[in-house]
């Protein structure tokens, strides 16, 4: 078997391990963080369990950390007594991203991890088969009920040789991007093996894991080796290491060649990760910002390298530059040893231990300005400012360019020095502020402010159904584009009525007042509908203004099993169905629980032309009865 077989099998509860077959896997670890915690924990807390069933649940404060009113610092209070309460570890503001910090502190080879955020494959990086879902996925696996999925197919790629200088890992994410593309990924877990692999870091490796999101990836996952090893041994948790490794022969389902020695520095342009280039090919392009970290570029090994080029160097006057530690330990690290003092010198703004610009949370850019930038989505918008230019690189690209003001093939600043970091033998090793749960849980008051609302439920699945087409988009529709983020949005996730006025805000500002006036309806959608983040929001504030059925060409994993959850059903039509369907259009469902009952197609009709239609819905048994219910909640609730 290969690696990530290995970790199924291990794991397997039930269903066969055949592509395309749904089964369920027992999760070791789950983590959330605090945009979308806050639901995932109301939802853990509905179910009644007194306490987690995992081996380790982490709860982390990393996105909402600009406390502009009392509703961020509420949640946090919430997150922090509700952990105390029900045995989960609770990360402080300021301690660092989820990411990162559960890299260093708590990721395990061989070990199964759920997160209710996309970027949870990063703990890839040390041979665990780490998967992002939605917040109530991770609720019921903290519940002790194991997590389904589709059986994906298993993708070899093989790294061949060595980087030369000036390139980097986030150079070979970029190249299996523009090779793949957003939806490449959808359905597979990409396994990383070759003699290229030897040289890659965790950190390296990490950055790739985590860009395997962008992919569309189930997962990404490396072999645990010596790197492994001695990455863990610098963490003083050298115990938690153990061996994995692909066993000779093993058979992948794709496999996809990479020659390291081939690549050059790559940059993703405007405004998709995969639209991807050279650095050559754009080398000149004036930069008004550069942002060096998120979950993807933030560790020790990323802020020394930037702080290696930086040194008695000045930022150039026209780019702001600001730099994102991943953890508290790479910030007291880079402290200790002088980077920081270079960095601050160079005229770098170091900003807290948290997402920060990457999720919209402070830093947008200037009007019309070109912001270069270290992290994983560029996705248009995300950064605060409408019509943004956001480009994606490496640390190493983005220090240099912030030099010289524009962007800039670092090849030739690094000849002399070498363009990586070698990894401590030991890392300062401090967890006072993962705070463990209470000894005395029944003693703990689990604090609620008053901008944390009741969770919205709906009823069953109606038996017939007549609704109006609300709104059409094209493809790859992120969840971004359905839920915003940003320092105005992320505040009110608690608060599903309040955060549901700005649903689509980005696409079209009238759609939930239409919604609404309406009596709710349908979305019909393009290609990849709902790729980018887990956040459920996008699934959850649709389903509260009414919105019954999502028609598109295909689906996102997560969002799709984020509408499933909350009752919303998803069906795949062809090209020509979506080309004749207009908005506004009122489409009748006549047999709509019937037909998701019995049969894998739901027929419907155009009122006005008396046109049918049919679309597929590709539900497992298990799911059909999630959406006849109405969502998950109301599943638990009747179990």
């Amino acid at each position: 078997m290969n690696v990530a077989q290995k970790l199924i099998s291990s794991h397997l509860v039930s269903g066969d391990m055949k592509p395309g077959e749904e089964i369920a896997i027992s999760i070791d670890q789950t983590l959330t963080q605090d945009a979308t915690g806050t639901m995932a924990y109301l939802e853990f807390e509905a179910m009644g369990v007194p306490k987690v069933k995992t081996k380790l649940s982490v709860s982390y404060v990393d996105h909402n950390t600009l406390q502009t009113g009392f509703e961020n610092a509420d949640d946090h209070r919430f997150l922090q007594t509700i952990a105390a309460k029900y045995s989960i570890y609770f990360s402080k503001p300021g301690n660092g991203i989820c990411h990162q910090v559960h890299l260093e502190r708590f990721a395990k080879p061989g070990q199964t991890l759920l997160g209710s955020d996309s970027h949870t494959p990063n703990a890839g990086a040390v041979g665990m088969l780490a998967i992002g879902a939605g917040g109530l996925n991770v609720a019921l696996a903290m519940a002790g009920e194991p997590f389904y999925l589709v059986m994906p197919k298993i993708v070899r790629v093989t790294l061949k040789g060595k980087c030369r200088k000036g390139v980097t890992a986030k150079d070979i994410i970029l190249a299996v991007l523009m090779r793949l593309t957003v939806k490449g990924g959808v359905g597979k877990i990409i396994e990383y093996s070759g003699d290229g692999i030897k040289n890659l870091t965790v950190p390296e490796r990490a950055t790739i894991t985590n860009m395997g999101a962008e992919l569309g990836a189930t997962s990404s996952i490396f072999p645990s080796d010596e790197q492994t090893n001695a990455f863990l041994k610098a963490q003083k948790r050298g115990t938690d290491w153990t061996e994995i490794k692909p066993d000779a022969g093993a058979i992948y389902d794709e496999e996809i060649i990479v020659e390291l020695g081939k690549l050059e520095p790559l940059v993703a342009t405007p405004s998709s990760p995969d639209n991807v280039k050279r650095v050559k090919e754009i080398e000149g392009t004036p930069v008004r910002q550069v942002c060096i970290g998120s979950c993807v570029n933030s560790s020790y090994a990323d802020l020394m390298l930037a702080a290696k080029i930086l040194k008695k160097h000045k930022v150039h006057p026209d780019v702001s530059l600001a730099i994102s530690p991943g953890s508290r330990q790479a910030l007291r690290m880079i402290t200790e040893n002088g980077a920081l003092s270079d960095l601050v010198s160079a005229g770098a703004r170091v900003l807290e231990c948290a997402c920060g610009p990457c999720i919209g949370m402070g830093q947008a850019p200037a009007t019309g300005a070109v912001s270069l930038r270290t992290f994983n989505r560029n996705f248009p918008g995300r950064s605060g400012t409408a019509g943004d230019q956001v480009y994606l690189c490496s640390p190493l690209t983005a220090a240099v360019s912030a030099i010289t003001g524009k962007i800039t093939d670092p090849r030739d600043w690094v000849k002399g020095q070498g363009s990586r970091v070698k990894l401590p033998d030991k890392f300062i090793v401090d967890d006072s502020m993962i705070i463990p749960p209470a000894k005395k849980p029944e003693k703990i008051t689990v604090e609620r402010g008053p901008n944390i609302k009741p969770l919205p439920v709906r009823g069953a699945l109606e038996e017939s159904l007549k609704a109006k087409v609300i709104l059409k988009t094209g493809d790859n529709i992120t969840t971004d584009d359905i839920m915003p983020a940003g320092a105005k949005i992320l505040p009110l996730r608690s608060n599903i009525p309040a955060i549901s006025e700005f649903v689509f805000s980005k696409v079209d500002s009238t759609f939930p007042s239409r919604a609404k006036s309406s009596g709710g309806g349908i979305v019909l959608g393009g290609i990849n509908y709902g790729q980018g983040s887990s956040r459920e929001h996008a699934a959850l504030a649709p389903m509260y203004l009414g919105i019954k059925i999502v028609l598109a060409k295909s689906f996102a994993r997560i969002h799709k099993d984020n509408l499933i959850n909350f009752g919303i059903l998803p069906l795949t039509v062809p090209s020509d169905v979506y080309d004749s369907i207009a908005q506004d259009t009122e489409l009748e469902f006549p047999h709509l629980a019937k037909d998701v009952r019995e049969s894998s197609g739901v027929a419907f009709i155009d009122i006005k032309t008396g046109k049918k239609y049919k679309a597929e819905h590709g539900l497992s048994e298990r799911q059909r009865k999630i959406v006849l219910a109405g969502g998950m909640l109301n599943c638990v609730k009747g179990k």
